[in-house]
């Protein structure tokens, strides 16, 4: 299966290990748009808000592209500044988008609880809790 990770950029410390058990088992990983850009965003914001707002509308339409393309999303959705199982805004307009384009959803974590909470339980995600092998 072809999965692209989606997550917070806070949490891409821990892809690798979850991207190479995922390629042992077979599957094909895409990463999130701006892992191999280190520090994207932050030198977009230096240049301006314009610059920012073009890198983020890129960054949207190129998520877009990208999710048609594979079968699945794997949102990681860890523990950030006391927020359990944290989703951003731009995570979750990527699982938006692979709602709308009937593509699997998983999340790694539980559906956080919040204001998005009925969106993403909309999304019929699977919720695999860490357990990688219920990634099918």
């Amino acid at each position: 299966m072809r999965i692209l990770i989606i997550c917070s950029k806070a949490f891409y410390k821990e892809i690798e290990p979850i991207k190479n058990k995922l390629e042992n088992m077979g599957h094909i990983i895409e990463l999130p748009n701006s892992y191999y850009e280190e520090n994207a965003e932050e030198k977009a914001w230096k240049l301006g808000n314009e610059a920012h707002s073009e890198f983020k509308s890129r960054m949207m339409k190129l998520s877009r592209e990208r999710i048609g393309k594979m079968d699945a999303v794997l949102t990681l959705n860890f523990d950030k500044n006391g927020k359990k199982n944290y989703i951003g805004g731009a995570t979750f307009l990527e699982l938006y988008e692979a709602f709308i384009q009937g593509k699997k959803i998983y999340l790694y974590n539980d559906v956080p609880e919040g204001m998005l909470y009925d969106e993403i339980s909309g999304f019929s995600p699977i919720v695999i809790n860490g357990d990688l092998n219920l990634v099918k």
